[in-house]
């Protein structure tokens, strides 16, 4: 098995190689330059790289050997690593422990479909959060599914962070807006709120959903996402986006994906941040998304 996000580096590898003569130097035949760059695109898009994405840093690389503004090894990956990184610097940054110390409470709505850890990943931000400083309460707002309430009641006996219960087939707008009443009258200071997570295109969850946006009026709506679902965790982020607003990612399963291109493809189709990434299963498997170590780890060394 390879290592997290080995496949994207080895297509960055091999295209680098493909044009990179054994003295490090790029002398390549334009027509040869115009085929490794076709296949190169092709060998990102095979690694969950959004099309778009994929010209684009094609396009760029191709104008830039061109204008021999790339004329060896070292600049090829500095370049690339320039380029990949622009998305990720465009797309902003969110540091919810920052948020947390001027809004009180803190109101974060996570949305996703089911499968993806979004039940998961709300406990592991409520851990997170725990562990600096805060005084975080969940509420199960999605009253669909009886299930997904005891999903989030096993996490608050298992963590110790409590959950606010609606009732099973309650409004999830009204329970959301009972929670944070009672967040408020409690001294909490962020609130995570849970909703349904039937299939992204339930019309009566985007109505649902827009409600709940309505009543709360969240500080964040985060997404959570299965980084092994390649692309269609990249067209569930469009339709969330495009039903009710997206501000950033969570990124589940991430220690197990090995094709690599989902954080590229979020932040340039998207333009907004990776807030958090799953990096196993304990409460405390989420890091803060890094997109300089993600960048090491797809890219080979410049020199």
């Amino acid at each position: 098995m390879l290592s997290k996000l080995g496949k994207l580096r080895e297509s960055f590898k091999k295209f680098i190689d493909s044009v990179v003569d054994t003295a490090t130097t790029l002398l390549i035949p334009k027509e040869k330059l115009y085929e490794a760059l076709e296949e190169f695109k092709l060998e990102l898009i095979s690694r969950d790289v959004a099309f778009e994405a994929a010209e684009d840093i094609a396009n760029k690389i191709k104008e830039l050997i061109e204008e021999k503004k790339i004329r060896d090894k070292k600049t090829l990956v500095k370049t690339l690593r320039e380029i990949i990184s622009s998305y990720f610097e465009s797309a902003g940054r969110i540091d919810i422990l920052e948020l947390a110390k001027t809004r009180k409470p803190l109101k974060i709505v996570f949305m996703g479909v089911n499968g993806v850890g979004k039940t998961t990943s709300i406990a592991k931000v409520a851990v997170y959060l725990r562990e600096h400083g805060h005084r975080p309460l969940m509420i199960a707002a999605d009253t669909f599914r009886a299930a997904a309430q005891e999903q989030l009641k096993k996490h608050s006996e298992k963590t110790g962070i409590p959950v606010f219960m609606g009732k099973y087939g309650a409004d999830p707008a009204s329970v959301a807006y009972d929670g944070i009443s009672y967040a408020q009258n409690r001294g909490f200071d962020v609130v995570l709120i849970d909703t349904a997570g039937r299939m992204h295109t339930d019309v009566d969850l985007v109505n649902e959903l827009r409600k709940i946006m309505k009543v709360v009026k969240p500080d964040l709506k985060l997404l959570v996402v299965d980084a092994l679902t390649g692309n269609d965790a990249i067209e569930q982020a469009r339709f969330f986006n495009d039903a009710v607003g997206v501000d950033g990612f969570i990124v589940t399963k991430y220690d197990a994906y090995e094709e690599g291109g989902v954080p590229i493809s979020l932040v340039y189709v998207l333009k907004k941040p990776i807030v958090f990434i799953g990096t196993g299963q304990d409460y405390r498997d989420l890091k803060p998304f890094n997109h300089l170590e993600y960048l090491d780890k797809v890219l080979p060394q410049e020199d």
